[in-house]
């Protein structure tokens, strides 16, 4: 077998990784800050690769796949490195600490066409595996609820509370089960070894098929416990990943209806027989036939990506008290910020975190504000409109129905974009051929009027109350007060700040003043340029 994956991180769990890696015969680096720990791998896999810096590792040309063990806080930089480097990638949970970082790691997989994987091994785990199959033909009845309890003492952090410790694991065997997201998410919890990092939380997720979930997780426990309870209409079953003896037991309870009382008829437990194999051998096992196949891993990047959304719902509620975080939709915070800010959004559409919106501004029907957009006060966002990531709009904009502002362009003051007018942000787009990197940018000065189902290639600037006809195509920069219209566009005559046509020549060669007959505002032009000197 080809000996081509390397691990990143040889500490508490990184050193089951390296065993199980090396006893696949698969294992050829290591990558370890530790002297103790590089000595120690030096002793007990002498055929072995190590490396004292991850970028040197890295470089080695025999690795194709890393496993990153590393702390959580250094997951998104490593997995990055490893993608950009074009190696296919095993992250340890969580993906990333925050969502668009997760997102930017997916994105980056698939330009890349990497193997992006996460180290959600329970989803390995037999007893799990078994438990998926008996819910899917329906052995339990209909889900009504499941509890899951994580329970230990120690090993206490400070880099990420007991929510990103514990509770992935749970959380991405809830969302395998039931194959649906959470609706809504509620957390609290409490701080008693350092402040602001939660020793305990609970957190109750609210499915939109009507099945509740309850997570309990804590690292100041007297004893360790790891359970995950499913309650059907026809049977229960416990899976219990500290018992020796069984992991999965089916609980046959009948509930009886005795003068319109519930009463229970209790049955004993039956242990569930399930194949007897390390869950992280699998795991292994299948990281590497992902890398020889290119098949797409059982816990790929977007399910990594999903469980992280649940997981900042999570820890978003714990930080407003226990909140209820909607995950479609507005929630309570949001709705509190919206209303605090005085902007309207249709409940229709979708607003991505972080974002700022002006006061006065209303968001209407089915559109979608991406991460990191800035929406300046008074603005209106017809329907169907999409923006950003990472788009400036300014105050007192208009944009229509059915326009997309993608990232790149700039709208300053008092712009107004048409029904179905277009912007572009690559020249030579290809789908196979990611340009992310290549976006040119585009500015509409303050005032611009862009017409009905017009386009404007991206790398120009229209300036200030500059007029683009209805189904023009601007391909060059827009001078100030100009109007333009065509394919491709051409200046036409001139705009005045009110929206009138004014009497000057569109002859680039010709010098003279003029004034607006509705507003009486004076200009005066010099070739291509024209000046307002109402003074």
């Amino acid at each position: 077998m080809k000996k081509n994956i390397a691990v990143a991180g040889c500490g508490h769990w990184g050193k089951n990784l390296v065993r199980n890696l090396e006893n696949l015969g698969v294992l050829c680096a290591v990558a370890e800050t530790s002297e103790d720990r590089l000595a120690f791998l030096k002793q007990s896999y002498p055929e072995v690769e190590l490396y004292g810096d991850y970028d040197a590792m890295l470089e080695d040309s025999r690795v194709e796949g890393v496993v990153v063990a590393t702390p959580a806080v250094t997951h998104y930089a490593l997995t990055k490195q490893a993608l950009l480097k074009g190696k296919d990638v095993m992250c340890e949970k969580p993906i990333a600490l925050r969502y668009r970082d997760g997102e930017d790691l997916v994105a980056l997989a698939g330009e890349k066409e990497r193997i992006l994987m996460m180290g959600h091994i329970l989803l390995y785990h037999p007893a799990v595996v078994k438990l998926k199959q008996m819910i899917d033909a329906g052995e339990l009845g209909k889900i009504n609820y499941i509890s899951s309890n994580r329970l230990n003492l120690g090993k206490f952090r400070t880099e990420e509370n007991i929510l990103w410790s514990f509770a992935p694991h749970d959380i991405s065997v809830i969302h395998h089960l039931l194959n649906e997201m959470p609706a809504t998410v509620s957390a609290s919890g409490g701080s008693y070894l350092n402040p602001d990092v939660a020793d305990v939380t609970t957190s109750i997720l609210s499915f939109p098929s009507g099945v509740k979930s309850h997570i309990f997780v804590s690292w100041l426990h007297p004893f360790k416990e790891q359970k995950l309870v499913v309650v059907g209409d026809k049977k229960m079953a416990l899976f219990d990943d500290v018992n020796r003896e069984h992991k999965l037991f089916l609980y046959e309870h009948k509930i009886d209806w005795i003068a319109r009382e519930p009463i229970p008829r209790l049955e004993e437990a039956r242990a569930v027989e399930i194949e007897e194999k390390e869950p992280l051998r699998t795991e292994c096992e299948h990281f590497v036939e992902c890398i020889a196949t290119r098949a797409a891993p059982l816990t790929g990047g977007e399910e990594g990506l999903q469980v992280l959304r649940i997981l900042e719902a999570c820890q978003a509620s714990l930080e407003n008290g226990g909140k209820t975080i909607a995950l479609e939709g507005e929630d309570e915070i949001r709705r509190e910020k919206r209303e605090e800010a005085g902007y309207f959004v249709h409940e229709t559409s979708r607003v991505d975190e972080p974002y700022e919106i002006g006061e006065g501004t209303k968001i209407w029907h089915f559109s979608h504000v991406l991460k990191n957009c800035r929406i300046g006060k008074k603005c209106v966002l017809g329907q169907n409109v999409s923006v950003g990531p990472n788009v400036v709009i300014g105050d007192n904009v208009k944009i229509q129905n059915n326009v997309s502002v993608y990232e790149g362009v700039t709208l300053e003051d008092d712009v107004f974009c048409g029904p179905s007018m277009v912007f572009t942000n690559v020249i030579n787009p290809r789908s196979h051929w990611p340009r992310k990197d290549e976006f040119k940018k585009t500015l509409v000065r303050r005032g611009a009027s862009l017409g009905a189902n017009s386009t404007i290639l991206c790398g120009t600037t229209i300036g200030e109350y500059g007029f683009v006809g209805s189904g023009a195509l601007v391909t060059k920069d827009v001078p100030a007060y100009a109007l333009v219209y065509g394919v491709p566009a051409g200046i036409r005559g001139w705009m005045c700040y009110c929206g009138e046509k004014l009497g000057l020549s569109a002859s680039p060669d010709s010098e003279e003043s003029g004034e607006c007959p509705a507003c009486h505002r004076k200009y005066q032009k010099t070739k291509l340029t024209v000046k307002d000197v109402s003074g």
